[in-house]
């Protein structure tokens, strides 16, 4: 295996450093728009389990993934010493997108979305530790007035019981293993390329949840509707996004391509207050304008 990646350039490096920095930042915000579905196709996806939900839209983007490269005439080629390697971002990245989908059967979208998004703060640990890349005293300053904005989103929920702290505390363990699955994918940039590395993760993961999936197993649930919720969670917020969000970390630190992703708590809100009818509260609009401005101290 190659080694651990060096730190990313200071500001003030290379002009090829900087540029790769803005188009990881760019990748970060399209994959933003995509990201955003994932709240309210899951949602549309009942009364599927999250097991079933999570095993198939991760086996979708896989195949997706895989049909592209068959198409292009690429190869997925891993290691037989990398096997295990990737085994185990698998059952990371399974862990998140469980604990993230059955967080959304336990509470609200604000809350779910607000938590997961304290990931920042796990990226940005997980970043110096394993991958040695120093951060700023102002990236420090950005991730904590973004995750502070996350905290005002989220709000003072009134009705809070312990079947929301159920969701709370799944969301909670999402956004340690999306630290965790943030960090691994820009680890293995200068290993493999993109897609196999994708096709990978998301296939060992989906193999990970599959018992689970089977022992849950909803008969009431394969109807055309949940079935085409789970496919466009397959392709659009998996296959396009976290594709996207997987190109980014290989190209700008870690830490700049979550907070740009936490936007996503921005998005998912709304579309869920579009599409149902979860309207945002004044204290959600105002946590997304502090967590942008958190992006900005770290970006800027």
């Amino acid at each position: 295996m190659a080694p651990v990646d060096e730190a990313l350039p200071p500001d003030g490096a290379a002009p090829d450093a900087a540029s790769q920095r803005r188009r990881g930042a760019l990748l970060a915000g399209l994959a933003v728009l995509f990201f955003a579905t994932s709240p309210v196709l899951v949602r549309l996806a009942d009364p599927l389990s999250p097991y079933e939900k999570t095993a198939g839209r991760l086996a979708v983007a896989a195949l997706a993934l895989w049909l592209v490269l068959r198409v292009r005439r690429a190869p997925v080629r891993l290691t037989r010493r990398d096997l295990p390697l990737f085994v185990g971002i698998g059952l990371i990245a399974a862990l998140h997108f469980v604990a993230y989908v059955a967080s959304l059967n336990f509470t609200t979208i604000a809350h779910s979305l607000a938590i997961v998004y304290t990931a920042p703060i796990f990226v940005a640990l997980f970043s110096a530790w394993f991958l040695h890349e120093p951060i700023r005293p102002r990236q420090w300053l950005g991730v904590l007035v973004a995750v502070l904005g996350v905290a005002i989103l989220a709000g003072f929920e009134p009705n809070w019981n312990s079947r929301m702290a159920v969701g709370d505390l799944l969301a909670l363990v999402s956004a340690i293993t999306f630290g965790l699955y943030s960090v691994a994918g820009r680890r293995q940039r200068s290993n493999y390329p993109l897609f196999p590395y994708a096709i990978a993760v998301y296939g060992l993961a989906a193999l990970w949840v599959l018992p689970a999936a089977l022992a849950n197993f909803t008969p009431a649930g394969y109807t055309l509707g949940p079935l085409l919720a789970v496919l466009a969670l397959g392709l659009v917020p998996l296959g396009i996004g976290h594709t996207l969000y997987n190109a980014a970390v290989r190209l700008t630190h870690a830490t700049t391509a979550n907070l740009i992703a936490t936007q996503e708590v921005t998005l998912g809100i709304l579309l869920g207050a579009l599409v149902l009818g979860e309207a945002p509260k004044l204290n959600e609009m105002a946590g997304a304008l502090v967590t942008l401005i958190g992006i900005v101290l770290v970006l800027v």
